[in-house]
């Protein structure tokens, strides 16, 4: 068991002011990184940097040809085996994202960075029908979206996504998406069709319905009512739908659990999922900067409960209890849901999905220029 109990900030670094429509404003020094750094300047820092305008951070984006797209789990308390990700990084800046430590890997902030400096795999179609061809490739859903949002504001214009299910549709091979994005809408076409035939089912993160939290919490992500939409509208396309209230946060949008659950439901949900906020690594100072900044009044109080929910640490790794937590709070937080779930008829189970009907990318009827028929 991994115990990771990062305190809150350096005494000896000034916290960044919060930069509206991102997350943080600090680019945190990475775990790997050998040399210290600290802010003297956080203006000027911020209006020299290459990668912002008069003090405004851009997005910028490498174009990466990646080496590989299929990324198989063997953690027992995630219900998939295989995850693509298109992008590292995520534009929505949503100042929880377990997912932020992953930049450490790319010499990049976890804080700030992360959702700046992005990574688009450009290559992933070309790599995913590679990687399906192998005859050791056993078919079983896919999860599109485990460590970035795949329809976060880039996937607009670069379509990465949309050409990996092309390829998954060719196939015939099953998969499972989660967003917190009404772009996914685009592709209704290619993920109803996968529906059809019992080999998609769609996740749609929510997590509060009050649009100044959300603004604070997930500044770059669609607002609340504009989710509820698409899952009313994906609902209405025939493809199976699933509301993810996560991450649930002990006063910050815990008390709206019971709100939560019945919207998914009126907007035409048939399954809720659930887990509790995990503050690994460098998300854990973040975050409790995020604290400090938005809710400076309740900051102990949310930390207080976190620890009692993590055994006493800030987190912990264990696979038993990362996603729900364990304690009296976290079994009460699972009987709301249970109850709230069972009150509009709802579940807690993904659907099986159809893995009989894959088809090798090797297989595929060949046209008449000779080419593979997917292109």
């Amino acid at each position: 068991m991994d115990d990771i109990d990062t305190p809150a900030w350096p005494d000896d670094r000034r916290r960044a002011e919060p930069l509206k429509g991102r997350g943080t404003a600090t680019r945190l020094a990475h775990r790997f990184e050998s040399a210290a750094r600290e802010v003297v300047d956080a203006d000027a820092c911020a209006s020299e940097d290459e990668f912002s305008r008069e003090g405004v951070p851009l997005t910028s984006v490498v174009h990466e040809q990646a080496r590989s797209i299929l990324s198989r789990n063997d953690s027992p308390d995630i219900p998939f085996t295989w995850s693509i990700n298109p992008y590292r990084g995520c534009e929505h800046g949503c100042i929880y994202c377990y997912a932020r430590p992953t930049h450490s890997y790319l010499n990049l902030s976890p804080g700030l960075d992360f959702e700046t400096r992005l990574v688009a795999k450009v290559n992933a179609a070309e790599l995913l029908r590679r990687e399906l061809g192998k005859p050791r490739h056993e078919p079983s859903p896919i999860n599109i979206g485990s460590a970035t949002d795949a329809y976060q504001p880039i996937e607009r214009a670069l379509g990465i996504t949309r050409s990996v299910l092309e390829v998954l549709r060719e196939c015939q091979h099953p998969f499972t998406i989660v967003t917190k994005s009404s772009g996914i809408e685009r592709d209704i076409d290619l993920i109803a069709a996968a529906a059809a035939q019992r080999q998609a089912y769609v996740m749609i993160s929510l997590t509060t319905l009050d649009p100044d939290l959300c603004r604070r919490l997930e500044p770059r992500a669609a607002a609340p009512h504009r989710r509820l939409r698409t899952v009313r509208t994906l609902t209405e396309a025939g493809i199976p739908v699933g509301v993810n209230v996560a991450p649930i946060i002990p006063f910050i949008n815990e008390p709206e659990i019971e709100r939560l659950i019945e919207a998914a439901a009126q907007a035409g949900a048939s399954r809720v999922h659930y887990s509790v906020i995990r503050l690994p690594w460098e998300v854990n100072p973040l975050f409790q900067e995020w604290l400090s900044h938005h809710v400076p009044d309740k900051a102990e109080r949310v930390m207080a409960r976190i620890r009692e929910v993590r055994g006493g640490a800030d987190y912990r790794a264990d696979f038993s209890s990362r996603m729900k937590g364990q304690g009296v709070w976290a079994d009460l937080i699972r009987q709301r849901v249970v109850r709230a779930r069972a009150r509009h008829g709802l579940t807690g189970d993904g659907p099986m999905l159809d893995t009989s009907s894959f088809t090798c990318p090797q297989t595929l009827p060949q046209r008449s220029d000779g080419q593979m028929g997917l292109f």
